[in-house]
């Protein structure tokens, strides 16, 4: 057999690569923080944020402020008792530079010092060092002010350049009686693709934080325009005022919202639970899960348990009150949460997590508690609460009812499907190749543009639904409705995945779902449309990244010349006097009313082209913002959308 002559034919010793200190982060970010895209920036504020956070939770400061600064860089200040400044024993070096340098220091691996911690696996604090230009820490401690700076710099002893150098030692710098930790970075713009934080992230983010932790103060402070901004957020009634936040767009089905907590040690780990649950009039549940107050965005074992324990006292108490003989078919689970809020929050020592990003918890002794502590809670306010439980069960025993007609509509529609009646033949033009990985679902505003569109598109790989217009607001709709909607049915039938709780993944048969719709106010609505059901129905394709929208030119700025025509397309006011400049004098101007206007050559360079055309990723940077946002602006209940408007709406 021969060799390639560049390929080597031993391996030995000499051939394995050392990774040493954080080079490890620098290698391989996404194994930390998740991306290095917007998502991954804001994480870094979470990983310093949450130390801050846990040092509160944990009994010690009341107070976390984050500054946003003109220079790109975070600043983040807690009132703790501040990162230890003593020197190691065996280390020999400060806790501080520990901390910062070492991926496996901290306070978090016993329970002596957090008896609940978000910071998971000591190495936040590191893993931001890693990836800054420079850090700056400074401690409030023994009266004294101590700083130390890290920079990627020279590394003497390594003789190299390495992320996270110290480059000064932990130096006394001043006189303070406060205690706590400010800690100040600069992401590096060589890992992110962006470096630019949103202020409307990080106000989310802190929003969350003030209901989880009733009774602390937090402060967003933004120094990056001329005239600084600041905000405070305080919360005296905890969940039961996220409660209201996030149905404040919804019609509650029970004024007071279930609230309840509990504490127990299972196994030897010490575990808290707090949750509060409101019925709405909604044909879809919502679940904020938090553990240690970090979203919990997966899930995992405590909303297992949480949904097992409700479901079970559901069960039981249908049968007492006598709405569910005992050969009457059940409710599931999910019938009974159809219209609910809920917020679930648990707090353990020793949590488990499914990546260093930790959104998924996998401890069984959260699935224990919150099972048993939900059983036990709800039975409790059932029994106390008849009249209202009574009618959360007759809703749950109708949704049951509808899901089984929706069940047999979906049978009688695969029967179709299965003699060749297609429901796809003739209304969708469908790509050649077979693999979703390079296959996209463009679905198109309008028969006119939808015509071009399939004129221009590469029939390789790129499908295109015309859309004859405006779907459904599912949000107002009831779920056998939506599932009845031809429209909605097509473009379920195309991308294979089911939808709710049938959703499949694996059956997903595009890797891309691209709506492209005018860029006015009809196209941002029939957008919006589109975004509802997919956030409703088949949210996954949005968390796993599936879902665009082409942002289409809205002027052609063109001039004719000897050597040929110049043409360059602006996407918006601004960018058309910056193509003005570059095409020069004597550039005319086309302004496209439509994605009808454009012909097909047109539509495939500016729009449909992978190598030229702009789309925008659909991300749920926070889910419970994004479930507010849909109730808000989609729902029946106008007067906080009215207020909305009045507020940010340019008319």
């Amino acid at each position: 057999m021969n060799k390639d002559e560049n390929m080597k034919s031993s391996y030995d010793v000499t051939d394995l690569t050392s990774l040493e200190k954080l080079e490890p982060v620098r290698v391989r970010p996404g194994m930390y923080i998740g991306s290095t895209g917007s998502k991954g920036l804001h994480h870094c504020i979470w990983e310093v944020l949450d130390n801050a956070i846990d040092e509160i939770s944990n009994g010690y400061g009341d107070k976390a402020t984050v500054i946003l600064n003109k220079d790109k860089s975070v600043t983040i200040i807690d009132n703790g008792r501040g990162i230890p400044t003593g020197i190691h024993p065996v280390k020999k070096k400060s806790g501080v530079e520990m901390v910062y340098t070492e991926l496996h220091t901290g306070g978090k691996f016993d329970n002596k010092n957090y008896k609940t911690s978000g910071g998971l696996h000591g190495v936040g604090a590191a893993v931001v060092n890693a990836l800054s230009e420079w850090l700056e820490v400074e401690v409030y401690q023994n009266g004294h002010v101590y700083r130390q700076r890290f920079e990627y710099a020279y590394d003497k002893s390594l003789k190299k350049m390495m992320p996270g150098t110290p480059v000064t030692e932990l130096e006394i710098v001043g006189k303070s009686n406060e205690t706590g930790t400010k800690v100040t970075f600069l992401p590096d713009k060589k890992v992110f693709t962006t470096t630019e934080f949103k202020w409307e992230v990080i106000d989310e983010r802190l929003q969350e934080l003030s209901f989880q932790n009733k009774g602390i103060t937090l402060i967003l402070i933004d120094n990056r325009k001329d005239e600084p901004v600041e905000k405070t957020y305080h919360s005296e009634r905890g969940l039961l005022d996220f409660i209201d936040y996030l149905n404040e767009s919804k019609t509650v089905l029970h004024q007071q919202p279930i609230l309840f907590e509990g504490e127990r040690e299972v196994n030897g780990l010490f575990l808290y639970a707090e949750v509060c649950v409101q019925f709405t009039d909604s044909s879809t549940e919502y679940i904020a899960s938090y553990v240690n107050n970090i979203p919990t965005t997966e899930a995992g074992t405590h909303e297992s348990g949480f949904k097992t324990g409700m479901t079970r006292a559901f069960k039981e108490w249908a049968k007492k009150l006598n709405i569910i003989k005992e050969k009457d078919k059940e409710f599931e689970g999910d019938d009974l949460r159809e219209g609910m809020t809920a917020i679930v929050r648990i707090k353990l020592s020793n949590p488990i997590f499914e990546g260093q990003t930790k959104t998924k918890l996998g401890n069984n002794e959260a699935y224990t508690m919150m099972n048993d502590l939900s059983y036990t809670k709800f039975s409790e306010w059932i029994e106390d609460n008849k009249e209202v439980a009574s009618g959360i069960i007759t809703n749950a025993v109708e949704a049951a009812a509808r899901r089984e007609k929706i069940r047999k509509i979906n049978e009688a529609e695969k029967k179709k499907i299965g003699k060749g009646a297609a429901p796809l033949a003739g209304k969708i033009a469908v790509c050649t190749m077979k693999d979703p990985e390079y296959c996209e679902f463009i679905i198109v505003e309008g028969d006119s543009a939808g015509g071009s569109a399939k004129q221009a598109r590469d029939r390789r790989f790129q499908t295109i639904m015309p859309s004859k217009g405006k779907i459904m607001n599912t949000e107002k709709q009831k779920l056998e409705n939506v599932l009845a909607s031809e429209e909605l049915k097509i473009f379920n039938a195309a991308i294979g995945t089911g939808v709710l709780d049938n959703y499949n993944e694996k059956d997903l048969r595009y890797n891309k779902i691209i709506i492209m719709s005018d860029a006015d106010v009809d196209g941002y609505h029939i957008r919006t449309l589109w975004m509802t059901y997919i956030y409703r129905y088949m949210r996954p394709l949005i968390t796993n990244g599936h879902l665009y929208m082409a942002l289409p030119p809205l002027y052609k700025v063109y001039k004719q010349t000897k050597k040929g025509d110049i043409v360059q397309y602006a996407y918006s006011d601004e960018e058309l006097e910056k193509v003005k400049k570059a095409v020069g004098k004597g550039a005319l101007i086309q302004r496209y009313k439509g994605l009808g206007e454009m012909n097909p050559d047109q539509l495939w360079e500016t729009t449909l082209n992978p190598e030229t055309r702009t789309l925008q990723q659909v991300t749920i940077e926070d889910a419970s913002k994004a479930e507010k946002m849909i109730s808000l602006l989609m729902g029946d209940v106008v007067e906080p959308r009215k207020n909305y408007m009045y507020k940010y709406a340019e008319f």
